[in-house]
C-alpha cells in the first residue's frame, strides 16, 4: 500500500482552486483520459504581471489531485518568470513528499504550468517535439531525457515513476535503457563544490513562511502585531508589518534584530529583510 503524507491527503480530500478560469490568460492541458491522467491548468494575471488566480481540473489519482491543488497555491502571487522555475521536485516537497511510484503526478503538474505559460506567450513546448518512445502514454525522448537530467534518474523503473514511460505494455523499456545509457555517457564530470546547496525562490518562500508560522508570528501576536510576506527577490525578503507593529517605534529593530536574525539562522545567512513601501 502506498504511503501518503498528511498534506497529500489534505489536498486530495480538500482540493483548492478546483475549476476553470473562463477568461484565463494562460491555459495548459497535458495528459489524456486514455492514458489515465489528464490535467487542465488555467491562470489569470493581474495588472502588475503577477498571477492573481489559478485553477485546475484533473482526472487522476489522489497524487494527481493533490499535486494540482498544491500547484495553484504555489503560483499565486508569482510572476511568470518566477512560476516557470517551479520544478516537479518543488511540488513534491511542498506536499511533504510523494510515493516514488507517483512522482509522474508532480511532473504532470509542472508540465501543465509550462504549457499554460507557453500558451500565454504564444510559443511551442519543446517536449512536443522528438521521438515518441512510449506509445502507451505518448512520452517522447525529449521528456525522458529531461526527467533523467533534472532528477538524476538511474533506472528504467525510475523513468517510469517520473514519466509513466514503460508503464504500459513495456515494449519501450529497451529504448528507455538506451536513452539512460546515452545520458550517462554524455553527463559532464561534476566536481563537488563545498558550501550550502542553492535554494530556489520557491524553496526560500516555503522555508520563510514556515519560520514565520512557527516562531515569528506567535511572538508578534503576543503584543497584538503580525507580519506578512510580500515578496522574495534574491536575498531580499520584503515584508509588511500588521497590527500594533505598524505604529510601534521599535518596528525597525523588530525587523532587523528579530525577523532578519531569525531568518538568517534558520533559512539563509545572507537574507536581508526590508519593509514594503506600498
Amino acid at each position: 500500500m502506498l504511503e501518503y503524507t498528511d498534506k497529500v491527503k489534505d489536498h486530495f480530500l480538500n482540493p483548492r482552486n478546483v475549476g476553470e478560469i473562463e477568461d484565463a490568460d494562460g491555459i495548459g492541458e497535458v495528459g489524456s483520459l486514455s492514458c489515465g491522467d489528464a490535467l487542465k491548468f488555467t491562470f489569470k494575471l493581474g495588472d502588475d504581471g503577477r498571477i492573481v488566480d489559478a485553477k485546475f481540473k484533473t482526472f487522476g489519482c489522489a497524487s494527481a489531485i493533490a499535486s494540482s491543488s498544491a500547484l495553484t497555491l504555489m503560483v499565486i502571487g508569482l510572476t511568470l518568470d518566477e512560476a516557470e522555475k517551479i520544478t516537479n521536485e518543488d511540488l513534491a516537497e511542498f506536499l511533504g513528499g510523494l510515493p516514488k511510484e507517483k512522482m509522474h503526478c508532480s511532473v504532470m503538474g509542472r508540465e501543465a504550468l509550462e504549457a499554460a505559460i507557453a500558451n500565454y506567450r504564444g510559443v511551442p513546448l519543446p517536449q512536443t517535439e522528438g521521438e515518441v518512445v512510449c506509445e502507451c502514454f505518448g512520452v517522447t525522448d525529449v521528456e525522458i531525457r529531461r526527467a533523467i537530467e533534472e532528477s538524476d534518474l538511474k533506472s528504467v523503473e525510475e523513468v517510469t515513476n517520473f514519466t509513466k514511460a514503460g508503464g504500459g505494455c513495456g515494449k519501450c523499456e529497451d529504448r528507455i535503457q538506451e536513452i539512460l545509457d546515452e545520458a550517462r555517457q554524455n553527463a559532464p564530470k561534476v566536481i563537488p563544490m563545498s558550501g550550502p546547496k542553492r535554494l530556489t525562490t520557491v524553496q526560500k518562500i516555503k522555508m520563510i513562511e514556515d519560520v514565520f508560522d512557527r516562531e515569528i508570528r506567535p511572538n508578534l501576536k503576543k503584543d497584538g502585531g503580525d507580519i506578512e510576506l510580500i515578496d522574495v527577490d534574491g536575498d531580499y525578503v520584503i515584508v509588511s508589518l500588521r497590527g500594533s507593529c505598524v505604529s510601534c517605534a521599535k518596528s525597525q529593530t523588530t525587523l532587523k534584530e528579530f525577523v532578519e536574525k531569525k531568518l538568517r539562522e534558520e533559512v539563509l545567512d545572507s537574507l536581508i529583510v526590508e519593509e514594503s513601501k506600498g
